[in-house]
């Protein structure tokens, strides 16, 4: 079934809070591993909530200790690496893309263009389970803009505005 895209809607600076009358929707995993290339060991989340086309979507990721990351950083205190949190920010956008363009989008690359204001508040440990809000910015062309925050329990543990631009596979 397609949809045409939404309109642009206006979004508080706050990132935690979108502010769109506009029904929602979940894609669990299987869905967001045919919208997006990431695999395992770097699919860096289970599912995306919450997802308004052409406005925002909420990813989720439950940190395991099973992940190769914590093998060493940091033995006996292990961390998600603020990069990876930040790829879990871009993955979420990329599935918000997919869902925003639709179909013939799936599987094409995001590459980072910049990110700004990348703030890290608190660490991320095994058995968290993070919130990654995105909310859509802007877009031009394939160059799309996003602000992000990362919760845990409520607490932002990290945030960040980020471009990307969305390209064909080679």
């Amino acid at each position: 079934m397609s949809e045409a895209p939404m309109p642009d809607a206006t979004v508080s600076p706050d990132a935690a809070s979108t502010v769109i009358d506009a029904p929602s929707e979940v894609i669990e995993i299987e869905r967001v591993m045919e919208m997006i290339p990431h695999r395992y060991p770097f699919l860096l989340i289970d599912k995306v909530v919450d997802v308004k086309p052409n406005v925002s979507a909420v990813g989720i990721k439950c940190v395991t200790m099973n992940e190769p990351q914590f093998q060493g950083h940091f033995p006996g205190a292990p961390i998600m690496p603020g990069v990876m949190i930040i790829e879990s920010m871009a993955q979420t956008a990329a599935v918000l893309v997919v869902r925003t363009l639709g179909p013939d989008s799936e599987g094409k690359l995001v590459y980072f263009m910049t990110i700004e204001e990348a703030r890290f508040r608190r660490p991320v440990k095994p058995g968290d389970v993070m919130r990654v809000i995105v909310i859509k910015k802007q877009s031009r062309g394939n160059v799309w803009k996003f602000e992000s925050r990362v919760t845990v329990d409520d607490k932002v543990v990290a945030q960040a505005t980020f471009a990307a631009m969305i390209v064909d596979r080679a």
